[in-house]
């Protein structure tokens, strides 16, 4: 006949749950902390909403481009853009134009 004595019969199962409770201890901190946890998530989609926003201002810029691509491509060209961008290109002004000479700005 096995006699348990007192010791082991609140030492066994306090272990297990110590042992067990430590388990999941372990798999809820990876849970929020681990390489696929919450915060891994929250800055995942902090990223996203970054690169999102990038990709709207290049999209704003690729169809600014595409505009003035085809007033200067067709039948008809645009006189005014093809004067300004000849005039940007060229560095030069014509002896009408107000000139505004900026300080040059210091990154």
């Amino acid at each position: 006949m096995v006699v348990r004595t007192r010791f082991t019969s609140i030492a066994i199962p306090l272990l297990f749950h110590l042992v067990s409770g430590a388990v999941g201890g372990f798999f809820v901190w990876h849970a929020f902390h681990g390489d696929r946890g919450v915060a891994a998530d929250l800055e995942t989609r902090r990223e996203m909403a970054k690169i999102e926003a990038q990709l709207r201002d290049v999209h704003a810029e690729r169809a600014e481009w595409e505009k003035k691509i085809a007033l200067l491509r067709g039948p008809v060209v645009d006189r005014d853009l093809l004067d300004e961008e000849a005039r940007d290109l060229l560095n030069r002004v014509r002896k009408d134009d107000l000139v505004v000479i900026l300080p040059e700005e210091k990154d």
